[in-house]
């Protein structure tokens, strides 16, 4: 990794403007601290922050000579949740510390078959798409932490 330009600078969706490169990553792959990276134009980097970060779709990362890599949320195996009680199923997902993008009708989360099965059990209709995965961040802003890391700061504000 040390021949590679090294990155430590954000931009948030909606903060920069201006040509850019662009970066697909899976909700996974955009929760990192220091990771290499390739962007789709073939320009080899390694973003090194100070702490783990949640990057969004929209976010940018600036490389040296400011250059722009735009992060875009990759398709993934989703379960789209419908269900006449929306906001209880939404509950139950929350409640179990699973990410979940919330659109109008319906909610997305990832294929887990166990979160799956009890949804069903509480009544949603289940429906296998493949679909860029944007989450709410959470209460706090930007970020996200994992369900076993309660009661350490792991939030990236």
């Amino acid at each position: 990794m040390s021949d590679l330009p090294v990155t430590q600078t954000l931009h948030r969706k909606g903060t920069w403007t201006g040509p850019a490169d662009w970066l697909e990553l899976s909700y996974d792959d955009r929760f990192f601290r220091r990771k290499k990276l390739v962007s789709d134009g073939g320009i080899g980097f390694v973003a090194d922050f100070a702490q783990t970060l949640s990057l969004d779709h929209g976010d940018a990362l600036e490389l040296p000579g400011g250059r722009l890599v735009e992060i875009v949320a990759a398709p993934e195996d989703l379960f789209e949740v419908r269900g006449p009680a929306l906001a209880r199923l939404a509950w139950h997902i929350g409640n179990r510390h699973t990410p979940c993008q919330i659109e109008g009708a319906a909610l997305l989360i990832q294929r887990d078959p166990v979160i799956g099965h009890m949804l069903e059990h509480l009544g949603a209709e289940l429906v296998e798409v493949r679909r860029p995965f944007t989450p709410e961040g959470g209460a706090y802003g930007h970020g996200r932490t994992h369900a076993h890391e309660h009661g350490k700061s792991a939030h990236a504000h």
